[in-house]
This record gives structure tokens, C-alpha cells and sequence, in this order.
């Protein structure tokens, strides 16, 4: 039998929140174990909770979900970061994954993304929705024309191994670095 996977959604739309329990419903291994509107909120849920997977919204009325990712990640190693945004721009996207998160989803998700990120992010891998990718390698390619160099030739291979899907510690190793404390 799966373990369960426990998920937290932090967003400020009821109607996002009840959008991903109907898409996670039928899923018998994934269970949502609380919802949060706020960032404020979320930090006191998890104090308590240590959930396997969190849906974060990137616009939180009280607190930029860019700040909430640093946050928990400097208190929760463990747990996934998904961030979830209507906004497809690669500054936001690579500023998600600088600051510890796992996923990028757009909320106009179908539900077999949904679960591609969780499934994804779960093997210890970094998910990028289609559209996320395409607009971060457009980025790239845009500062490959301009020669202007956005990006180091050390960047650019980091880069390529987010693509790969490897995590943090995993391009750490492949650079022979050791992973930050």
C-alpha cells in the first residue's frame, strides 16, 4: 500500500482551493490535510504540521509567496514548495526556485499536471509546467541574442540540470560542491 501524501494549500481563493480538492479527490494516496488564506496562517499551521507537498499561491494578500517560500524553507526542509500562480514571468519563476521551491504550476492546470507536479516533486525532481519552461527558455534564448550575457556559463549548466529535473543537492554533487547548511 502507498504511503499517504500529505498536502497543504496555502491560497486566498476558496475557489482554488476547491478546485484542487476536487482534482485531488480520486487520488486514494493524496490527502489534504489544510487549507491556508494567508501567509500568517500557514506559519502557525506549520508549526504544528509537516506536510509532504505545499501548493503555495505566489500572491498572498498579506505576504509575497516569493518571501513565504524563503521562509518556510528556512524552517521545513522536508516538505515539496509548489508554487501556483496566473502569472507566467521567469524572473518569478527562477526567484521560486532560488529560494527553495520544488514546482511551478500555472493555475490553469489540468488535473494530470497537478499530479505530474506532486509525483514529480516527490521523486526529489523540479517540475516546471510546460508554459513556466517555455517562458524561462525564451528568456534564455533572448539574452543568448541580445549577447548579453543574464547568465553565467555556470548558471547555464545549472540551468540545464534544473531541466533534467535534478534537485539542489543533486547539482551540488555534480559540481563537486557541498550543499548549503
Amino acid at each position: 500500500m502507498n504511503k499517504i501524501t500529505s498536502i497543504l494549500i496555502i491560497d486566498d481563493h476558496p475557489l482554488v482551493a476547491d478546485g484542487i480538492r476536487a482534482m485531488l479527490r480520486e487520488a486514494p494516496d493524496l490527502q489534504i490535510t489544510g487549507v491556508c488564506k494567508t501567509a500568517q496562517d500557514s506559519f502557525e499551521f506549520l508549526k504544528v504540521h509537516s506536510p509532504d507537498i505545499i501548493l503555495l499561491d505566489i500572491s498572498l494578500p498579506d505576504m509575497d509567496g516569493l518571501q513565504v517560500c524563503t521562509s518556510i524553507r528556512a524552517k521545513n526542509q522536508d516538505s515539496k514548495i509548489i508554487g501556483l500562480t496566473s502569472t507566467n514571468e521567469a524572473g518569478i519563476i527562477t526567484g521560486l526556485l532560488q529560494r527553495g521551491g520544488n514546482g511551478y504550476l500555472l493555475k490553469n492546470m489540468e488535473r494530470n499536471d497537478l499530479l505530474d507536479a506532486i509525483s514529480t516533486v516527490k521523486a526529489g525532481k523540479i517540475y516546471l509546467s510546460k508554459a513556466a519552461n517555455e517562458k524561462v527558455l525564451e528568456q534564455f534564448q533572448r539574452s543568448e541574442t541580445n549577447n548579453q550575457p543574464l547568465l553565467t556559463r555556470r548558471e547555464k549548466e545549472i540551468l540545464a540540470l534544473l531541466a533534467e529535473g535534478l534537485n539542489g543537492p543533486e547539482i551540488a554533487k555534480n559540481f563537486s560542491l557541498a550543499p548549503l547548511q
